[in-house]
């Protein structure tokens, strides 16, 4: 199943946060994750230059996922599922499949039921 993301609201949210992780996978599934500044453009995150080891990952496993941590304790985690893609000058951008805003939840947070372990608010049209 597909989830459509509201790419609007997703360039809102990303004014929130300075940086973000981008995670990829090696063909023995470890994870390898590196520092970036993703900026969305034309419904793409684009990464910039990345290193090697990620080019090589994504070249052979192109689903990514990129994690903003949030700025303040208790504060939102942005996490965006995605495909990567090499563009014609060498810089990675990834289309966005899925995003949510995450965090444990609290005694505050609203919650569908009282056993619930988070607080996620899917960013979806």
């Amino acid at each position: 199943m597909s989830v459509k993301v509201d790419l609007d609201r997703l360039a809102d949210v990303l004014g929130d946060y300075a940086f973000a992780y981008l995670i990829s996978v090696s063909d023995d599934h470890r994870a390898h994750t590196v520092a970036v500044e993703p900026v969305l453009t034309d419904g793409r995150l684009n990464v910039g230059t990345v290193g090697r080891h990620t080019r090589q990952n994504t070249e052979r496993h192109r689903d990514v996922t990129i994690v903003w941590p949030p700025s303040d304790p208790g504060g939102y985690t942005l996490i965006v599922d995605g495909h990567a893609q090499k563009s014609d000058d060498e810089t990675l951008t990834v289309a966005p499949t899925k995003a949510v805003l995450h965090r444990k939840a609290s005694a505050q947070s609203p919650s569908t039921s009282p056993d619930c372990l988070h607080d996620c608010v899917p960013i979806k049209q």
